[in-house]
């Protein structure tokens, strides 16, 4: 029997299906609604895996879009789960972790506690991927967020992101001369648009990778397990890398990023005998 895992967003739905607690498929489908969405993608996701609507024991829905579902679908066992507690069980799928913080960076960015068997909702940032989305509507007119991506791969921060280099002639302690001590603290009118870029997703990575560096210190955690769309920009990982270095933590991020939150809904439609998490 088959356990559906499904993160209803605001227009994109992910959706997995498990078995035993192993993953089988996952699939993502987007629509102008929420409603559309979901039924979409579980109508795509049963077809396209040769399944019927036994085969299915159970749907766990969560995500910001699961609040316009009430009652079961299709007359299956459905069941919401907490959107910071899928986070937390998608995050430690397959990990060897004990204790880390969950960094998911979807449209905005969450950061979840999760150590003692239990995880705690430290807060979040108002910057995420809806941030680079409603820039590059601004600055750009476009909404096509891979052709801003690309753009970014083409530009460079040196003549928009004002770095230590250019307000001293040493290092500062703990500060090499190449870190940015202002987003955009060198941009003027003339600056290119692929500059432009490059410092829209250098500000929301870098301020991303700051905040986990301040619950470091308030936690006494290191690793911080990534998740979530934004975590797929190519940029993401190079800049972290240079964070990790900066900071002394650890930034991980598991393969299937996109698809955590809902993975971490199935799990829960396993009940209590989830390794590494209670409730």
């Amino acid at each position: 029997m088959t356990v559906l895992g499904i993160d209803v967003g605001g227009s994109t739905t992910k959706i997995v299906g498990m078995e035993d607690g192993r993953l089988c498929s996952m699939q993502c489908i987007s629509a102008d609604d929420p409603v559309t969405s979901l039924f979409g993608a579980l109508g795509k996701y049963i077809y396209e895996n040769g399944l019927v609507l036994s085969d299915i024991s159970r749907i766990m829905i969560t995500g910001v879009g699961s609040a316009w579902l009430d009652g079961q679908l299709y007359g299956i066992p459905t069941e919401r789960v907490d959107e910071f507690g899928a986070n937390a069980l998608g995050a430690g799928y397959g990990s060897s972790l004990e204790r880390m913080v969950v960094v998911s960076m979807g449209t905005g960015t969450s950061f979840i506690r999760v150590e003692n068997g239990r995880y705690d909702h430290l807060g979040g940032l108002a910057i995420g991927g809806g941030t680079l989305q409603g820039l590059s509507g601004i600055l750009f007119r476009t909404s096509d967020i891979r052709k801003v991506i690309a753009m970014a791969e083409e530009g460079s921060v040196a003549d928009i992101d004002l770095q230590i280099r250019d307000i001293s002639r040493t290092e500062l302690p703990g500060l090499p001369l190449d870190v940015t001590a202002s987003n955009f603290g060198k941009a003027d009118p003339s600056a290119r648009n692929e500059d432009v870029a490059a410092g829209i997703i250098n500000m929301i990575l870098q301020t991303i990778g700051s905040s986990a560096n301040f619950i470091a210190r308030n936690t006494g955690i290191g690793d911080f397990v990534c998740i979530g769309t934004m975590t797929q920009l190519p940029q993401c990982r190079p800049l972290f890398d240079r964070i990790e270095k900066l900071y002394g933590i650890r930034f991980h991020i598991p393969d299937h990023t996109e698809f955590r939150t809902a993975i971490g809904a199935a799990l829960r439609g396993f009940g209590a005998g989830i390794p590494g998490l209670g409730q």
